[in-house]
């Protein structure tokens, strides 16, 4: 008995273990390739796993992909929270901003184009990625609409798409780039668009 307790005990860090092993393998690999060209192979291949242990966590390859994009790009996108709605509303732009640059950036944009083809990609991304950010800014808006700084006329839902659809539309399109004078310049913008007007 003693000897089964501690081999399920010694078994776990092993099986934590593999799993980072496949998250940071596929991040590599979407740095070094695209997410429609990554396969569950490659990865299983890279991280010195078999599929089987991958298919154990995720479902599928587009699974996987998000929860190494969440464990990579979230830390960069902290919660903030301040008295001013305003000031908590240019932060999160500029943080989000700032985190979609380089990379990440292309990244994303591949997740949401795969998503044009998978609707599990596309779900699992706006659930585990989008959805919770878009909450947390919707309060924010809402708390701004509440305190007087932004204009009690506002459709919070409408002017949340406007305060993110710029960074987004550069993402997909790539007319322009996301960077660091893009995440500078666009929360102001995007307040005087929603503040009270006198």
């Amino acid at each position: 008995m003693d000897e089964t307790k501690s081999s399920k005990r010694s078994g776990r860090p092993r099986s934590l273990a593999s799993k980072e092993a496949i998250l940071n393998t596929t991040w590599k690999l979407l740095q070094a390739g695209t997410v429609k060209d990554l396969s569950i192979e490659a990865i299983a291949r890279e991280a010195g796993v078999g599929k089987t242990t991958i298919y154990r966590w995720w479902s599928s390859k587009a699974a996987v992909i998000v929860d190494a994009f969440m464990a990579q790009v979230e830390p960069e996108i902290p919660s903030i929270e301040t008295e001013s709605a305003v000031i908590a509303l240019k932060e999160q732009i500029t943080a989000l901003a700032k985190a979609f640059t380089g990379d990440n950036g292309r990244i994303v944009a591949e997740i949401i184009a795969e998503g044009q083809s998978s609707s599990e990609a596309l779900k699992s991304f706006r659930d585990r990625f989008i959805l919770p950010r878009r909450e947390a800014a919707l309060s924010v808006i809402e708390k701004g609409i509440k305190l007087g700084e932004f204009d009690e006329s506002l459709n919070p839902e409408l002017a949340l798409d406007v305060s993110y659809g710029s960074l987004y539309y550069r993402l997909m399109v790539g007319h322009l780039p996301i960077d660091e004078d893009f995440a500078e310049h666009l929360p102001d913008v995007v307040i005087k668009g929603l503040m009270k007007r006198n």
